[in-house]
């Protein structure tokens, strides 16, 4: 079912045509029908950055994540957890799963992306959530509607790695839910960071068991062994590492990761943070010395691609490392408001060429949202930039032909000062948030409830010899929900 659906995804995506990314959606997809009747967080709450401060207090006094996290897994290993954080699936040689991240805000942005989950997932082993489980600040009762329900239908185990908004909570509901863990006694921690540091939320038991049985079916049910953990299977070893709020890992973890990397199987790396994002290497720093992609890159270890959340949008950059390719993809569109993708430059990372790369959305179809959100939203009409228009603006900034087939544009003073505006001029000196700051603190000003959304998630299908990874697209537009589109496909040698 996979293959007919890719085939036909192929012919109904973004870099086909401009139906195909969503523009002009005269039909909205059935998730409306899925979603609670309920408005999703607000950033304007002080409630709200208040729960959600740890980020703040982190960047400020110091991350305490690796202390609380060897604090966890030794909780752990003393109830009998495995001593390797080894998950063993039943599966055989060949098998498949879906990998999605940064999914729970709970809105209709997330809902988009379950129809077409759920009908690429249907026979597939289990699911992986990259990173960002919960939003805004990682609260074990807030799952039902955020996890379980959205996830209801998917007859299949669900594991996860955390992402920094998880760790606002620090960590109680993931470990909650995700490893059937019991609330750490609380550890003294002197000094401004441990009286302002936001501890895990009281979890109301009751609400929690409601809310499992959402997703209570025998096929259903995992419990994973801790925020980091390696996948068994025969033909590979699905790595999964938990980078914390500021992205460095542990000594105990960093120990654990080289041990783990020993095993002789070829590896696939799921990880809280992404290695190469936005045209810029980032990889994760080792306490002790070193970084994650030292390990990555070591041909002993046998990695072959190393997948990342956090970056709420899908990114693909081919690197050549020695006489092999590694695959360094962040996959961080499975329902958070999408970022921005325009604001990349043209590419050239690790000797990656643009014509390699690959994203979703298009450049120019996230400059032409973008115009059309801040056009709406402040009155300016002259501000919006049709997708045909946005698309020539950026192949003009980035120096190569449209991905989609480009439309007849004389380029004007009006649009390039729009593109200026919306970041779309990488040397603008002004330019409108259209990146993080608009995420965390003007998202309020849009209607998220209009598509196209442009969520993504990915479908791996792992035989003896090889590993194919597909991003598909949710657009909550119902055509895309019937035939979700193919926006990438890579398929990678295991022998």
């Amino acid at each position: 079912m996979v293959e007919v659906a890719a085939e036909r995804g192929r012919q109904a995506s973004s870099r086909v045509s401009e139906e195909g990314a969503g523009w002009r959606c005269r039909r909205i997809g059935t998730f409306k029908d899925l979603r609670p009747n309920k408005g999703s967080f607000s950033w304007f709450n002080p409630r709200t950055l208040w729960h959600s401060r740890n980020q703040v207090v982190a960047g400020l006094l110091g991350d305490p994540s690796g202390q609380v996290r060897r604090r966890w897994m030794a909780s752990q290993q003393a109830r009998g957890a495995d001593p390797e954080f080894r998950i063993r699936p039943e599966v055989g040689e060949s098998f498949s799963f879906l990998l999605l991240g940064d999914t729970g805000e709970g809105d209709a942005s997330q809902y988009a992306v379950v129809p077409g989950l759920l009908k690429l997932g249907e026979e597939t082993d289990f699911a992986v959530i990259a990173s960002d489980v919960l939003y805004p600040a990682g609260s074990g009762n807030e799952y039902c509607d955020k996890f379980f329900r959205p996830y209801k239908d998917y007859d299949a185990p669900i594991y996860a790695v955390p992402g920094n908004h998880d760790w606002y909570d620090g960590l109680g509901g993931f470990m909650r839910v995700f490893c059937d863990a019991h609330p750490l006694k609380p550890a003294p921690d002197p000094g401004l960071r441990g009286l302002l540091w936001r501890r895990p939320e009281t979890i109301d038991e009751g609400g929690l068991a409601e809310a499992r049985k959402l997703r209570d079916r025998p096929s259903q049910r995992a419990v994973q062994p801790g925020p980091y953990w390696a996948i068994e299977t025969p033909s590979l070893l699905i790595v999964g590492v938990d980078t914390g709020i500021d992205g460095s890992i542990d000594r105990d973890q960093a120990e654990w990761l080289r041990r783990t990397s020993r095993d002789p199987r070829p590896k696939l790396l799921v990880t809280g943070k992404p290695i190469y994002t936005r045209n810029a290497h980032k990889p994760s720093q080792l306490e002790g010395g070193g970084t994650i992609d030292d390990i990555i890159r070591d041909p002993a270890n046998r990695y072959v691609a190393a997948i990342g959340g956090d970056v709420h949008h899908y990114q693909r950059y081919p690197v050549k490392v020695g006489d092999r390719v590694i695959q360094y993809l962040v996959s961080g569109g499975g329902g958070a408001f999408m970022h921005a993708t325009h604001t990349t430059p043209r590419v050239d990372v690790a000797g990656v060429h643009e014509d390699e790369f690959r994203s979703y959305p298009l450049r120019g179809d996230s400059l032409s949202f973008y115009s059309q959100l801040y056009a709406q939203r402040l009155h300016m009409k002259w501000l919006y930039l049709t997708p045909a228009e946005a698309s020539a603006i950026m192949a003009e900034q980035i120096g190569n032909t449209p991905v989609r087939a480009p439309q007849p544009v004389e380029i004007t003073w009006r649009m390039r000062l729009a593109a200026r505006l919306l970041g779309g001029v990488w040397n603008s000196r002004f330019r409108l948030p259209v990146e993080t700051v608009f995420h965390r603190y003007l998202s309020e000003l849009s209607d998220w409830d209009t598509p196209p959304f442009f969520k993504q998630f990915l479908h791996l299908a792992v035989t003896p010899d090889r590993l194919t990874i597909r991003c598909f697209a949710a657009t909550g537009c119902l055509p895309q929900e019937v035939d979700p589109p193919l926006e990438d496909e890579v398929v990678i040698a295991l022998s």
